[in-house]
C-alpha cells in the first residue's frame, strides 16, 4: 500500500527516505503532513529546546537559592524543588 519516498530536509537540505512503515505510522495517528526534516535535524531541533534558561530566586519555604525555569516575579512566591514537593504531598 505504501512505498519509500525521498524527501529533502528543509533545514539541511539532505535527501532522507520517508518509509512505508513511517508513513503508516503517520496516517494512523491522523498526521497529515509528511516530515520536512531528516532525522538528524529533527533531533538536534529536539535537544535546542530542552536546553532552558534558568533563573536563580530565594525559595520562600527554606530560604534557600532555588534554580526555575521561568522569570520570578515580585508578587509570587518560588520554591524550590523539595518544597515544591513536600506543598503537593498534602
Amino acid at each position: 500500500m505504501y512505498e519509500d519516498k525521498t524527501l529533502v530536509c528543509k533545514e539541511c537540505g539532505s535527501e532522507f527516505v520517508f518509509t512505508a512503515g513511517e508513513q503508516e505510522f503517520y496516517a494512523e495517528r491522523g498526521f497529515e503532513n509528511e516530515p520536512q526534516r531528516c532525522k538528524a535535524c529533527r533531533d538536534a531541533r529536539k535537544n535546542s529546546k530542552r536546553e532552558r534558561e534558568m533563573f536563580t530566586a530565594v525559595c520562600a519555604g527554606c530560604g534557600k537559592e532555588a534554580r526555575v525555569p521561568f522569570k520570578p516575579r515580585e508578587d509570587r512566591p518560588v520554591y524550590c524543588s523539595e518544597c515544591f514537593a513536600k506543598m503537593n504531598d498534602r
